[in-house]
This record gives C-alpha cells, sequence and structure tokens, in this order.
C-alpha cells in the first residue's frame, strides 16, 4: 500500500469476519475510514465485509453481522484483514487457511486485527515478517510460530502485512494507513473525531508485565520493565538491568520503588508469573515446559510461587479454562 498512492480512484479494505470475531476491532477499524471520507469529501475508502461461507456471523458479544461476500467468491480488495476474537480455531479453518494461503501465492496483501494474527500463523503466513497480537496472546503465539517476530507494539506494517494487536490499536492502524493516504493533518482530524487524544505509532508497546500504563514515568525505568519483558526463559540480575540502563542498583531500585511500590526482584517475579499464566491458560505446553521458559529450573519452585503470587496452583490454573 504505496503512501500518497492517490491517483486511485479508491482504496478497497476487505475484512472477513470468523465464528466470535471482536465487533470493537472491526468497529474500530472501519470508523476511521468513514471520517475520512466525510472529512476528505470523498468516497477514496471503501470496505465490506467477509465470511468463510458468505453466511452471517455471530460476534463475540452475541451481535449478528450480515457480510457481503463469500471467501469463495472472487475478491478483489487493496488488504483482506483477519477479524477473529478469542478463537484460534473456527468452522470451515481448512478451507479458509487455504483461500488465505492462495490469496498470498498471488500477491495479495493481508491484514489481521488482534487474534486474527494467530489465523495468518496458522497458514504460514506471517514467517520472517514483523507482527503484532494481543498482549495476552503473544507469549502462546511466540511459541507456536518460532519464525515470526511478534514484536509486542501497538501495530505493524511490514510490506504486505498489516496487524494490530486488538482494541483501539485497530484506530491506530487505520490513521497510520489514512495519514499515509492523506498526510497527518486529516489523520489527526480523524482522530479528534473519535476522541483519540494521541496516535500511537507502530513504535508505541502494548502492556508490558503486570503494570498497564508506564506513561509518563521514566524512560528509564520502562526500559528495565522492557528488558525484563524480553528476558524471561533466562532472567537478568538486578545487577544486569541496572548497567543496561546506565544506572546504579540503587538508582534502579528507588525507581521501581516509587514508581511501582516493588523491588526489581520482585517485580520481575511478578512479570514471569504473568507470561507464566498466559502460557497455561492459551497453549498446551507441559508445565514443566511453562516453568523452564519463564526461567524457572525448579518444578516445585514454579509451583511454590505461583501459588503464592496467584493463590492457585499451575495444575489447578491449567484445569481452570477448561
Amino acid at each position: 500500500m504505496a503512501g500518497n498512492d492517490l491517483d486511485k480512484t479508491h482504496r478497497h479494505l476487505a475484512f472477513l469476519v470468523v465464528d466470535a470475531f471482536s465487533m470493537l476491532c472491526l468497529a474500530a477499524a472501519i470508523d476511521p475510514l468513514r471520517a475520512a471520507n466525510r472529512l476528505t469529501g470523498s468516497d477514496y475508502y471503501q470496505w465490506s465485509l467477509v465470511s468463510i461461507d458468505g453466511e452471517p456471523v455471530e460476534a463475540s458479544n452475541g451481535m449478528v453481522v450480515e457480510v457481503n461476500q463469500s471467501l469463495e467468491d472472487p475478491l478483489s480488495c487493496d488488504v483482506l484483514f483477519a477479524c477473529a476474537g478469542y478463537r484460534t480455531e473456527v468452522p470451515g479453518q481448512t478451507r479458509l487457511l487455504g483461500k488465505l494461503r492462495e490469496r498470498a501465492r498471488r500477491g495479495g496483501a493481508l491484514g489481521a486485527l488482534s487474534i486474527g494474527s494467530h489465523i495468518l500463523g496458522q497458514a504460514g503466513l506471517l514467517n520472517g515478517y514483523d507482527c503484532t497480537i494481543h498482549w495476552e496472546n503473544r507469549a502462546s503465539f511466540q511459541e507456536a510460530f518460532p519464525a515470526v517476530n511478534c514484536t509486542g507494539h501497538v501495530f505493524e506494517v511490514d510490506r504486505d502485512r498489516y496487524t494490530s494487536a486488538g482494541g483501539t490499536t485497530s484506530i491506530d492502524l487505520m490513521l497510520y494507513l489514512i495519514g499515509e493516504d492523506f498526510g497527518a493533518q486529516v489523520a489527526n482530524e480523524v482522530a479528534n473525531q473519535f476522541q483519540h487524544e494521541r496516535i500511537r505509532t507502530n513504535q508505541d508497546r502494548q502492556r508490558i508485565g503486570p503494570e498497564r500504563d508506564l506513561g509518563g514515568k521514566s524512560e528509564k525505568l520502562q526500559r528495565a520493565v522492557e528488558l525484563m519483558a524480553e528476558n524471561l526463559e533466562e532472567p537478568l540480575t538486578a545487577l544486569e538491568v541496572a548497567r543496561r540502563v546506565d544506572l546504579s542498583l540503587r538508582q534502579v531500585e528507588r525507581l521501581f520503588l516509587r514508581h511501582l511500590n516493588s523491588t526489581p526482584g520482585r517485580y520481575y517475579m511478578s512479570v514471569r508469573l504473568e507470561r507464566a499464566r498466559e502460557l497455561l491458560r492459551h497453549t498446551n505446553a507441559s508445565i514443566l515446559d511453562v516453568a523452564l521458559s519463564t526461567g524457572f529450573t525448579s518444578h516445585s519452585y514454579f509451583a511454590q510461587s505461583y501459588r503464592n503470587h496467584f493463590r492457585c496452583s499451575p495444575s489447578e490454573e491449567r484445569r481452570g479454562r477448561l
């Protein structure tokens, strides 16, 4: 999708909705396009809804939407976005993956909203690409698709792949495309229409560990937390974290106590255990493998730490998802 390429009369984005898709992700993607058309006095952006069989699809909130066509029909669009919800397995999956691969072979651009990245990953269409997915599913995604670089950013644009992390990040991805086509001023005007105070870029990160919002806090602290999230299988010592952010150990300890009311070690442990819970909930990896992938070399220590933090054992956590 070339920037400022307005010699075309329109740009058509198609949204493939699957069973239990996220209505919020879909609306957050389409409404900025509508607003851009209104503000530019054009019909430049066009969109359509597609389902695997052409039948209406029920969203995760129970609402049913009509679609414009089936995935089996000829599809002429600039980007086809897979829009999913909390399910990574959907009815008609085999046919769905085959049609996505067919589009990719023909050079068609593909995108994904939230868990839609998992669908593209299953089709092998993100191998060698940067992409993103909702933070809750990132750990399981990385385990399942090691050939994909899942960044954890709010959205990613890598050549002909467009992915967003779900929720309101769909707005940011569409604002990026609008900015590429019409410039920053129009993108900002569209953002203002939705009370979207700041347009996030593909360098903005999603939630990092248990602390959801580090905005406005020390950049050194943010980097320290990022280092912890990036080094789970072989955890760094607090001294190593301090050195990598060019601070003394005492300075890092003061930052964590001031802003997070925690020591670096205790916070790091919570990050590791949060990731462990994601893996237990969203993958079939053994409890031992989960422990090892989050830096625990002892099964008993992992189980004890998990129970102390979440008030249940890893095995109880896993049984609870069934």
